[in-house]
């Protein structure tokens, strides 16, 4: 009975044993996979089959007609994990969700203005998340430049360099330039990654080391001094973008108050007075008053914003 019994408890641990690496084997796999995928798909420029994306029917529909590309465009410069389908699926049901909401809890005139808001919120949102990336990408730049220029320094050519700077930094600078180095290994020229990468983000900084690459590529020349220096430049700026933000901090809070101030007073004049709103925008001057109010909401926030883009 005790060999049974020892018998038993070995099997027993062998095979939780065998369980636990067939467990830990079949995630590390998975991960793997779903790693090359990523990077296949980044390759391309396009989800692969198998990602489990929702509403693909619709993705592929909308990939064929200009909006479709468009919204393609934004999606790629921000970095968000999502298809085209996806957010224009997202964006029409919010927009349809808040119509109703407007109507019920407002008035039925303030459903259409609710689902237009919410189309162009849903643009602003993908503007101020390629912004915000952007952003980041320009304070990776110093880092950057002092990564190509000790790798060129140590001998090796300059896809090589932009290998190793795309392994060696976080996102989002490492994730374009893993982009660069996917085309660079497909047989793209140096010249053109380089240039596809500047117009999926557009700044004066990454247009001067796009620009100190390829004539060093081209033309041959002391790249390592060039380099060097522009990273001192680069830091330079940075100080700089980061002074006038804080300046201007103010003034940006301030664009976004006085919206909000005009829409608060509207939502307190309804508390007040039950059922004002749906009686003010029952006759046609109204509604005129209405959309006038917004429009120069509207005017004021962007004149603000505007007044307060300072470029460096």
């Amino acid at each position: 009975m005790d060999d049974l019994a020892t018998l038993t408890v070995g099997a027993s641990l062998l095979c939780g044993a065998l369980g636990v690496a067939g467990a830990h084997a079949y995630a590390t796999g998975r991960a793997r996979h779903q790693s090359l995928v990523q990077r296949l798909a980044d390759a391309e420029g396009a989800p692969l089959p198998g990602r489990g994306r929702r509403f693909a029917g619709v993705d592929r529909r909308l990939r064929g007609t200009r909006l479709g590309r468009a919204i393609e465009l934004r999606l790629t410069a921000t970095g968000l994990d999502l298809t085209p389908g996806e957010f224009f699926v997202y964006m029409a049901g919010t927009a349809i969700g808040l119509w109703l909401v407007a109507q019920a809890t407002l008035a039925t005139f303030f459903g259409p203005i609710a689902a237009v808001v919410t189309v162009w919120g849903a643009f602003a949102f993908l503007n101020w998340q390629r912004q915000k990336r952007i952003e980041r990408f320009i304070s990776q730049l110093p880092e950057l430049a002092r990564i190509l220029a000790n790798a060129t320094q140590a001998g090796l050519a300059l896809r090589t360099a932009l290998g190793l700077a795309a392994d060696e930094m976080e996102a989002p600078a490492g994730e374009e330039l893993a982009k660069v180095a996917d085309k660079l290994a497909v047989g793209h020229s140096i010249e053109d990654a380089l240039a596809e990468l500047a117009d999926r983000l557009p700044s004066r900084e990454l247009v001067v080391l796009v620009t100190t690459l390829v004539l060093a590529n081209r033309a041959g020349g002391s790249v390592v001094s060039s380099l060097r220096n522009l990273t001192q430049t680069l830091e330079e700026r940075k100080e700089t973008r980061r002074e006038v933000r804080t300046q201007l901090s103010q003034v940006t809070v301030t664009a976004y108050v006085v919206p909000l101030m005009g829409v608060g007073t509207l939502l307190l004049v309804d508390n007040v007075s039950t059922g004002s709103i749906e009686r003010m925008t029952s006759s046609f001057w109204g509604q005129a008053a209405v959309v006038g109010a917004f429009t120069l909401y509207a005017i004021g926030f962007f004149l603000i914003r505007r007044m307060s883009k300072i470029a460096i």
